[in-house]
Protein backbone atom coordinates (compact mmCIF):
# COMPACT_ATOMS: atom_id res chain seq x y z
CA UNK A 1 0.00 0.00 0.00
CA UNK A 2 1.37 3.46 -0.71
CA UNK A 3 2.15 5.59 2.11
CA UNK A 4 1.22 9.30 1.67
CA UNK A 5 4.07 11.63 2.55
CA UNK A 6 8.04 11.17 3.18
CA UNK A 7 8.65 8.29 5.24
CA UNK A 8 11.02 10.21 7.69
CA UNK A 9 7.73 12.59 8.45
CA UNK A 10 8.15 12.99 12.43
CA UNK A 11 11.70 12.55 12.77
CA UNK A 12 12.93 15.87 14.49
CA UNK A 13 10.13 16.02 17.07
CA UNK A 14 11.18 12.42 18.08
CA UNK A 15 14.94 13.54 18.15
CA UNK A 16 14.25 16.74 19.95
CA UNK A 17 11.44 14.77 22.39
CA UNK A 18 14.18 11.62 23.02
CA UNK A 19 16.89 13.99 23.28
CA UNK A 20 15.33 16.06 25.80
CA UNK A 21 14.35 13.45 27.29
CA UNK A 22 18.06 12.01 27.60
CA UNK A 23 19.38 14.91 28.97
CA UNK A 24 16.91 14.91 31.68
CA UNK A 25 16.69 12.00 33.21
CA UNK A 26 18.49 10.42 35.91
CA UNK A 27 20.09 8.23 34.09
CA UNK A 28 22.32 10.45 32.12
CA UNK A 29 22.71 12.70 35.52
CA UNK A 30 24.51 9.05 37.14
CA UNK A 31 26.73 8.91 33.99
CA UNK A 32 27.48 12.75 33.47
CA UNK A 33 29.53 12.17 36.94
CA UNK A 34 30.58 8.97 36.75
CA UNK A 35 32.32 10.41 33.13
CA UNK A 36 33.22 13.99 35.08
CA UNK A 37 35.05 11.95 37.77
CA UNK A 38 36.77 9.68 34.76
CA UNK A 39 38.22 12.63 33.16
CA UNK A 40 38.78 14.37 36.35
CA UNK A 41 41.03 11.25 37.47
CA UNK A 42 42.85 11.23 34.12
CA UNK A 43 43.73 14.59 34.16
CA UNK A 44 45.52 14.67 37.08
CA UNK A 45 47.40 11.59 35.67
CA UNK A 46 48.27 13.18 32.99
CA UNK A 47 48.93 16.78 33.98
CA UNK A 48 51.13 15.34 37.30
CA UNK A 49 52.99 12.99 34.18
CA UNK A 50 53.75 15.81 31.73
CA UNK A 51 54.83 17.95 34.69
CA UNK A 52 57.64 15.48 35.36
CA UNK A 53 58.87 14.59 32.36
CA UNK A 54 60.95 16.30 29.68
CA UNK A 55 59.70 17.99 26.97
CA UNK A 56 57.41 16.95 24.42
CA UNK A 57 56.10 18.52 21.16
CA UNK A 58 53.02 17.26 21.18
CA UNK A 59 52.26 17.66 24.83
CA UNK A 60 48.46 18.47 24.03
CA UNK A 61 48.23 15.17 22.98
CA UNK A 62 50.03 13.74 25.98
CA UNK A 63 46.72 14.88 27.62
CA UNK A 64 44.82 12.36 26.35
CA UNK A 65 47.40 9.08 26.18
CA UNK A 66 49.75 9.55 29.89
CA UNK A 67 48.48 7.61 33.16
CA UNK A 68 49.77 7.72 35.82
CA UNK A 69 49.39 4.11 38.17
CA UNK A 70 46.93 3.73 39.49
CA UNK A 71 44.92 5.81 37.49
CA UNK A 72 44.58 4.97 33.60
CA UNK A 73 44.76 7.38 30.77
CA UNK A 74 42.32 9.73 29.25
CA UNK A 75 41.79 7.39 26.36
CA UNK A 76 41.50 4.41 28.68
CA UNK A 77 38.97 5.56 30.76
CA UNK A 78 36.95 6.66 27.17
CA UNK A 79 37.62 2.99 25.82
CA UNK A 80 35.79 1.49 28.73
CA UNK A 81 32.77 3.87 29.42
CA UNK A 82 32.00 4.66 25.99
CA UNK A 83 30.08 1.48 25.06
CA UNK A 84 28.57 1.63 28.16
CA UNK A 85 26.96 5.44 27.81
CA UNK A 86 25.48 4.45 24.40
CA UNK A 87 24.30 0.97 25.49
CA UNK A 88 22.52 2.89 28.53
CA UNK A 89 21.09 5.53 25.79
CA UNK A 90 19.74 2.81 23.13
CA UNK A 91 18.82 -0.55 25.29
CA UNK A 92 15.61 0.34 26.03
CA UNK A 93 14.54 2.65 22.75
CA UNK A 94 12.00 0.68 21.22
CA UNK A 95 11.10 -2.46 23.95
CA UNK A 96 10.05 0.49 26.37
CA UNK A 97 7.59 2.14 24.10
CA UNK A 98 6.03 -1.84 23.78
CA UNK A 99 5.97 -2.05 27.23
CA UNK A 100 4.20 1.51 28.07
CA UNK A 101 2.10 0.32 25.67
CA UNK A 102 2.72 3.56 23.38
CA UNK A 103 4.16 2.67 20.33
CA UNK A 104 1.08 1.74 18.60
CA UNK A 105 -0.40 5.22 19.70
CA UNK A 106 2.88 6.73 18.55
CA UNK A 107 2.58 5.28 15.30
CA UNK A 108 -0.88 5.83 14.85
CA UNK A 109 0.00 9.79 14.58
CA UNK A 110 1.86 10.71 11.30
CA UNK A 111 5.00 8.98 12.02
CA UNK A 112 6.21 6.09 10.07
CA UNK A 113 8.32 3.25 11.46
CA UNK A 114 11.40 4.90 9.63
CA UNK A 115 11.28 8.35 11.13
CA UNK A 116 10.35 6.99 14.69
CA UNK A 117 13.44 4.72 14.83
CA UNK A 118 15.61 6.67 12.71
CA UNK A 119 14.64 10.25 15.79
CA UNK A 120 16.05 7.64 18.48
CA UNK A 121 19.09 7.13 17.08
CA UNK A 122 19.74 10.47 16.22
CA UNK A 123 18.51 11.35 19.70
CA UNK A 124 21.20 9.00 21.06
CA UNK A 125 23.64 9.99 18.89
CA UNK A 126 23.43 13.75 19.38
CA UNK A 127 23.09 13.06 22.96
CA UNK A 128 26.13 10.51 23.02
CA UNK A 129 28.12 13.72 21.00
CA UNK A 130 27.00 16.10 23.85
CA UNK A 131 28.44 14.29 26.55
CA UNK A 132 31.87 13.45 24.79
CA UNK A 133 31.93 17.19 23.21
CA UNK A 134 31.87 18.56 26.83
CA UNK A 135 34.13 15.93 28.41
CA UNK A 136 36.80 16.38 25.72
CA UNK A 137 36.36 20.31 26.32
CA UNK A 138 36.54 19.73 29.74
CA UNK A 139 40.25 17.85 29.46
CA UNK A 140 41.48 20.26 26.90
CA UNK A 141 40.55 23.66 29.22
CA UNK A 142 42.10 22.07 32.64
CA UNK A 143 45.15 21.23 30.24
CA UNK A 144 45.67 24.60 29.48
CA UNK A 145 44.43 25.56 32.72
CA UNK A 146 47.34 24.36 34.15
CA UNK A 147 50.08 23.85 31.33
CA UNK A 148 50.40 27.29 30.10
CA UNK A 149 50.96 25.75 26.47
CA UNK A 150 48.53 26.62 23.93
CA UNK A 151 47.96 23.12 21.29
CA UNK A 152 49.22 24.33 17.74
CA UNK A 153 47.16 23.70 14.96
CA UNK A 154 48.03 20.22 14.19
CA UNK A 155 47.47 19.06 17.69
CA UNK A 156 44.15 20.75 17.46
CA UNK A 157 43.14 18.92 14.12
CA UNK A 158 44.09 15.25 15.48
CA UNK A 159 42.27 15.65 18.96
CA UNK A 160 38.87 16.72 16.64
CA UNK A 161 39.78 14.04 14.65
CA UNK A 162 39.98 11.77 18.17
CA UNK A 163 36.90 12.76 19.19
CA UNK A 164 34.90 12.34 15.98
CA UNK A 165 36.39 9.19 16.29
CA UNK A 166 34.66 8.58 19.84
CA UNK A 167 31.32 9.62 18.67
CA UNK A 168 31.25 6.97 16.35
CA UNK A 169 32.44 4.32 18.56
CA UNK A 170 30.08 4.85 20.25
CA UNK A 171 27.61 5.28 17.71
CA UNK A 172 28.80 1.48 16.85
CA UNK A 173 27.81 0.28 20.68
CA UNK A 174 24.30 2.22 20.23
CA UNK A 175 23.09 0.65 16.99
CA UNK A 176 24.14 -2.45 19.39
CA UNK A 177 21.99 -1.84 22.11
CA UNK A 178 18.85 -0.61 19.14
CA UNK A 179 19.04 -3.93 17.63
CA UNK A 180 18.84 -5.80 20.82
CA UNK A 181 15.58 -3.20 21.45
CA UNK A 182 14.30 -4.62 18.76
CA UNK A 183 14.56 -7.83 19.04
CA UNK A 184 13.89 -8.50 22.66
CA UNK A 185 10.82 -6.91 24.91
CA UNK A 186 12.45 -7.06 27.87
CA UNK A 187 14.60 -3.94 28.58
CA UNK A 188 16.57 -5.95 31.01
CA UNK A 189 17.16 -8.87 28.81
CA UNK A 190 18.29 -6.13 25.76
CA UNK A 191 20.57 -4.27 28.10
CA UNK A 192 22.28 -7.81 29.19
CA UNK A 193 23.09 -9.17 25.76
CA UNK A 194 24.12 -5.39 24.36
CA UNK A 195 27.16 -5.80 27.55
CA UNK A 196 27.65 -9.40 26.72
CA UNK A 197 28.31 -8.35 23.29
CA UNK A 198 30.61 -5.73 24.37
CA UNK A 199 32.50 -8.07 26.77
CA UNK A 200 32.82 -10.82 24.39
CA UNK A 201 34.38 -8.06 21.71
CA UNK A 202 36.42 -6.68 24.66
CA UNK A 203 37.87 -9.78 26.39
CA UNK A 204 37.47 -13.00 24.01
CA UNK A 205 37.55 -11.68 20.41
CA UNK A 206 41.41 -11.27 20.28
CA UNK A 207 42.05 -14.89 21.55
CA UNK A 208 39.29 -16.03 19.03
CA UNK A 209 40.99 -14.11 15.81
CA UNK A 210 44.31 -15.94 17.07
CA UNK A 211 42.80 -18.65 17.22
CA UNK A 212 40.94 -18.52 13.74
CA UNK A 213 43.96 -17.73 12.20
CA UNK A 214 46.26 -19.99 13.46
CA UNK A 215 43.85 -22.89 12.64
CA UNK A 216 43.61 -21.54 8.80
CA UNK A 217 47.27 -21.49 8.61
CA UNK A 218 48.79 -23.85 11.45
CA UNK A 219 52.42 -24.24 10.82
CA UNK A 220 53.70 -21.20 8.85
CA UNK A 221 57.15 -22.56 7.93
CA UNK A 222 58.87 -19.13 6.18
CA UNK A 223 58.42 -15.65 7.05
CA UNK A 224 55.98 -15.20 4.17
CA UNK A 225 53.91 -17.75 6.59
CA UNK A 226 54.32 -16.02 9.60
CA UNK A 227 53.22 -12.72 8.12
CA UNK A 228 50.45 -14.05 6.36
CA UNK A 229 49.09 -15.26 9.72
CA UNK A 230 49.78 -12.15 11.60
CA UNK A 231 47.86 -10.12 8.78
CA UNK A 232 45.30 -12.40 8.93
CA UNK A 233 44.90 -12.07 12.68
CA UNK A 234 45.07 -8.61 12.23
CA UNK A 235 42.49 -8.53 9.94
CA UNK A 236 39.53 -10.58 12.22
CA UNK A 237 40.44 -8.35 15.02
CA UNK A 238 39.47 -5.36 13.43
CA UNK A 239 35.83 -6.33 12.91
CA UNK A 240 35.72 -5.74 16.85
CA UNK A 241 34.79 -2.18 16.81
CA UNK A 242 37.58 -1.56 19.87
CA UNK A 243 39.93 -2.51 18.15
CA UNK A 244 39.06 0.38 15.09
CA UNK A 245 38.97 2.62 17.37
CA UNK A 246 42.17 1.64 19.55
CA UNK A 247 43.78 2.03 16.40
CA UNK A 248 42.31 5.42 15.50
CA UNK A 249 43.51 6.75 18.93
CA UNK A 250 47.34 5.19 18.30
CA UNK A 251 47.69 6.42 14.72
CA UNK A 252 46.09 10.33 15.72
CA UNK A 253 47.42 10.88 19.46
CA UNK A 254 50.85 9.36 18.53
CA UNK A 255 51.99 10.96 15.77
CA UNK A 256 55.40 9.20 15.48
CA UNK A 257 53.48 5.91 14.62
CA UNK A 258 54.25 5.00 10.72
CA UNK A 259 52.34 1.38 10.62
CA UNK A 260 48.90 0.12 12.64
CA UNK A 261 50.41 -3.29 12.02
CA UNK A 262 53.53 -5.29 11.57
CA UNK A 263 56.49 -2.82 10.34
CA UNK A 264 57.99 -3.51 7.09
CA UNK A 265 61.04 -1.79 5.98
CA UNK A 266 59.56 0.12 3.37
CA UNK A 267 57.80 1.45 5.53
CA UNK A 268 61.13 2.89 7.33
CA UNK A 269 62.48 3.71 4.56
CA UNK A 270 64.28 7.07 4.77
CA UNK A 271 62.35 7.59 7.83
CA UNK A 272 63.90 9.59 10.69
CA UNK A 273 63.46 7.37 14.14
CA UNK A 274 60.80 9.14 16.22
CA UNK A 275 59.92 11.90 14.24
CA UNK A 276 56.47 12.74 13.65
CA UNK A 277 53.89 11.67 10.64
CA UNK A 278 52.15 15.33 9.14
CA UNK A 279 48.47 15.27 9.60
CA UNK A 280 47.35 14.52 6.55
CA UNK A 281 49.53 11.17 6.25
CA UNK A 282 48.79 10.09 10.03
CA UNK A 283 44.85 10.87 8.58
CA UNK A 284 45.47 8.23 5.56
CA UNK A 285 46.59 5.36 7.63
CA UNK A 286 43.89 5.49 10.30
CA UNK A 287 41.26 6.72 7.25
CA UNK A 288 40.02 2.81 6.71
CA UNK A 289 39.45 2.37 10.41
CA UNK A 290 37.02 5.66 10.17
CA UNK A 291 35.17 4.01 7.48
CA UNK A 292 35.06 0.83 8.75
CA UNK A 293 33.12 2.25 12.13
CA UNK A 294 31.12 4.90 9.65
CA UNK A 295 30.10 1.32 8.33
CA UNK A 296 29.34 -0.04 11.27
CA UNK A 297 27.07 2.34 12.40
CA UNK A 298 24.99 2.22 9.24
CA UNK A 299 24.94 -1.67 9.08
CA UNK A 300 24.00 -2.18 12.61
CA UNK A 301 20.73 0.99 12.36
CA UNK A 302 19.82 -1.03 8.70
CA UNK A 303 19.60 -4.20 10.53
CA UNK A 304 17.78 -2.63 13.34
CA UNK A 305 15.62 -0.90 10.62
CA UNK A 306 14.57 -3.99 8.64
CA UNK A 307 14.25 -5.93 12.04
CA UNK A 308 11.91 -2.98 13.51
CA UNK A 309 9.51 -3.18 9.85
CA UNK A 310 8.83 -6.65 10.23
CA UNK A 311 7.68 -6.35 14.23
CA UNK A 312 4.13 -6.16 15.11
CA UNK A 313 3.45 -3.26 16.78
CA UNK A 314 -0.70 -3.45 18.04
CA UNK A 315 -1.16 -3.30 21.38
Amino acid sequence: MHREGSPWQGVWTVMAKETADHLTGARMTILEVLMFLASAGAIYAALSSVKSGGQDPFVFLTLFTTAKAPIPSFVGFLGFLTPLVAIALGFDAVNGEFNRRTLSRILAQPIYRDGLLLGKYLAGLVTLSIVMTAIWLLVAGLGLMFLGVPPSGEEVARAVVFLAATIGYGGVWLGIAMVFSVVFRQPATAALASIATWLFFTLFWGIVASLVAQALSPSPGSLQGVLAQAGMEQNLSRISPNTLWSEVVVGMLHPAVRSLGLVLPVQLYRAVLGSPLPFSESLALIWPQLTGLVAGVILLFTLAYVLFQRQEVRA
